[in-house]
């Protein structure tokens, strides 16, 4: 899939998510005392089991939503995932060829979570040459340590960004640039409010977002990983990051504009 591809997913899937919490939230929805309540959708994903974790929109069940060992994406086969266990370890002693190949692997996401972060298309690619210089400068003190591959890049771009952020070296600007317009023909009410959450909103909204909730809804739904390789980016428990999703989502719904509420 595209990098526009893969962005579009995500946000069709986060749109799903908030309409899902303004259809279940009558406060959120801003519903009248006489209206009749509208039916609430299923927010299973919303407190899933580590044991069955799976991204947000991607389905229940299946080996591709399960927790899985070191380096790998929720996304990869078990052959990829040995692959990529055998190609750290080769980094690790020194093999520079080996650093290559994760570079290529994991550059995708580095750079879409960095683009999400920032929203520059420059400062991402800027962002991301760093955290695979650092990664790179510390790869013979990586530890696995209960931290994936992919989780431990993740924490590096996520310290850069908040860093380059806290320098006041930029500020933070929305735009949808390769990400295409959203067009949705479909009628019912419930569409015509997810048809109100164009991704433009949805990217304003998160910029609004605590840093940490922001963080965690960019790592499960727009780069589709898992509630175990967000906590471990992030430095939190399970638990931990399945409250900041919730949160997040909640905090996300009432910040749309008064016309979708």
């Amino acid at each position: 899939m595209t990098w526009s591809g893969h962005a579009a997913q995500g946000l069709e899937s986060l749109r799903a998510a908030v309409l899902a919490a303004l259809a279940a939230e009558p406060a959120l929805a801003g519903a009248g005392g006489g209206r009749p309540a509208r039916r609430a959708p299923d927010r299973s994903w919303l407190a899933m089991d580590a044991g069955t974790d799976q991204r947000p929109g991607s389905g229940i069940g299946g080996d591709g939503g399960r927790d899985i060992g070191p380096a790998a994406s929720s996304e990869d086969s078990a052959e990829e995932r040995e692959r990529l266990i055998g190609l750290v370890e080769l980094a690790r002693g020194g093999d520079s060829d080996a650093f290559g190949l994760l570079y290529d692997h994991y550059q995708p996401s580095v750079y879409r979570f960095l683009y999400y972060r920032t929203r520059s298309a420059p400062l991402a690619e800027d962002l991301t040459s760093e955290t695979f210089f650092r990664a790179l400068r510390n790869m013979s003190s990586f530890r696995w340590q209960g931290k994936d591959f992919g989780a431990w890049l993740m924490t590096i771009a996520r310290n850069l960004a908040t860093d380059h952020f806290k320098a006041g070296r930029t500020r933070l600007e929305v735009t949808t640039e390769d990400m295409g317009a959203h067009d949705d023909t479909t009628e019912g009410p419930e569409n015509a409010v997810l048809a109100s959450l164009t991704h433009q909103v949805l990217l304003e909204a998160l910029t609004q977002l605590p840093s940490e909730q922001r963080d965690c809804l960019v790592m499960r739904f727009l780069q589709g990983m898992s509630i175990a390789e967000t906590a471990a980016a992030l430095g939190r428990s399970d638990g931990a990051v399945k409250q900041l999703q919730l949160r997040g989502v909640r905090n996300l719904a009432k910040l749309m504009p008064e016309g979708i509420r």
